[in-house]
């Protein structure tokens, strides 16, 4: 996905002179073509990350549109303090682009993992959060962020599905019997619900916030389960308040607490936190049985 976050950005600053794109390294070799053709607008301030933040929320506060990019923990964990004051205190927007996911770059250890992003976002107002599953979601939500003034965050990650799901609105993927469990995958989640083989409808999001929830409603009646591809339970408060006068029974499956000191390879972590199609069916089942 980072190199369609490349190309789409690349165009986007070249058509559109308001556009802005500040980076903390990362990625800096990829846009360096734009950074000669752009050196008042693409800036590279090192890997200082809160300073990234700051620089954006200035810019945005002179009416450019800034494009912020850096791996999940370091551009959300360690800026979360810039993030909180530089743009939400100051009402500036931006478009916050990480790499990394959850554990995508586990070969490098916990430095580079970040299963609490998006539940960290969520402590602030006025952010949507994209998670999409397949590159060729990902133009469309950068075109379109480029064209507002509010708070974005796109998480980009390695792990995708088969097909893609263009736009934001919740889709039904495959229908379970009437009446019956929803299961609700974000981003790359989906192929991995899918693969478990349940009998269940199963939907899917890349915009979990804000989570459509007129959608949601119509589709739940009973159990729901929400699989996420980050710190599990990020979304129970979303989903309570929306299901607050459907009677039902939620699951919320994602990245445990529990920290997994190895390194090993992503399959490794979702396995050992439960979200390959295995763990997810293990899970699910024993919810859906009342184990």
């Amino acid at each position: 996905m980072r190199d369609t976050f490349v190309a789409t950005t690349t165009a986007i600053l070249e058509e559109d002179p308001r556009t802005a794109l500040v980076l903390a390294d990362i990625s800096a070799d990829a846009f360096a073509p734009a950074m000669r053709r752009h050196p008042d607008r693409v800036l590279n301030v090192g890997i200082r990350e809160q300073l990234m933040a700051g620089v954006a929320g200035g810019l945005a506060l002179t009416g450019l549109r800034p494009f912020l990019h850096s791996y999940a923990p370091f551009v959300i964990d360690r800026a979360y303090e810039q993030i909180k004051l530089d743009l939400g205190h100051q009402n500036a927007g931006a478009v916050i682009v990480s790499i990394g996911g959850s554990y995508d770059a586990s070969a490098e250890g916990y430095t580079h993992q970040s299963p609490g992003d998006v539940a960290l976002l969520d402590t602030l107002e006025g952010w949507t959060v994209h998670v999409p599953g397949h590159p060729d979601e990902v133009p469309g939500m950068l075109w379109a962020a480029a064209r507002h003034d509010e708070r974005v965050y796109i998480r980009l990650s390695s792990q995708q599905n088969a097909a893609a799901y263009p736009g934001t609105d919740l889709k039904v993927v495959r229908r379970g019997p009437q009446n019956g469990a929803v299961v609700l995958a974000v981003g790359p989640m989906l192929d991995p619900v899918l693969r478990a083989g349940l009998d269940v409808t199963v939907a899917y999001t890349n915009t979990p916030r804000p989570l459509d929830v007129n959608r949601l409603r119509e589709l739940v009646t009973d159990e729901m389960v929400m699989v996420e591809p980050y710190l599990a339970g990020t979304s129970s408060r979303a989903v309570s308040a929306a299901l607050s006068r459907v009677p039902h029974r939620e699951l919320h499956l994602g990245v445990s607490r529990t920290e997994h000191r190895g390194y090993g390879s992503p399959a490794d972590h979702a396995q050992w936190h439960g979200l390959d199609p295995a763990g997810l069916r293990a899970s699910i089942d024993a919810f859906l049985r009342k184990d």
